[in-house]
């Protein structure tokens, strides 16, 4: 389901799996790959994954990570709200929700904006 809503940033299912299993924390991201990519425990050594990751192509042939893609997926990260224990603070620190959804609501569509551009602009400008 959420395929369509990031396909125009350059993710595949796969990413959004990671972008869905980041909200508990950032760093969740790297193992969640892991396990969408099949690769096992990744901690200690990422080596497996990202030789798979490299590896990974659509059916046409062509590479689901470019540097493009990842390049728009920093830019999420950098600027998007993906912490639940952060959400929760705020909510215990202002006594409601209103100040932790807001946080929610415009930290990710300002990243899913910048993110979009970042891909659509660099995909124009490398076509």
């Amino acid at each position: 389901m959420i395929e369509p809503v990031i396909r125009p940033l350059g993710y595949d299912w796969k990413m959004g799996v990671g972008l869905v299993g980041a909200f508990a924390a950032r760093e969740v991201f790297v193992s969640t790959m892991g396990i969408v990519y099949s690769v096992g425990k990744v901690e200690d050594d990422t080596s497996d994954l990202k030789t798979t990751m490299q590896n990974d192509r659509y059916q046409n042939g062509r590479p689901v990570w470019t540097p493009l893609v990842a390049t728009s997926l920093l830019v999420w990260f950098v600027l998007a709200m993906q912490c639940m224990s952060t959400l929760a603070i705020v909510r215990r620190e202002t006594g409601g929700w209103r100040w932790p959804l807001a946080m929610l609501l415009y930290m990710n569509a300002l990243a899913y904006v910048v993110a979009l551009a970042v891909y659509q602009i660099g995909r124009i400008w490398w076509t």
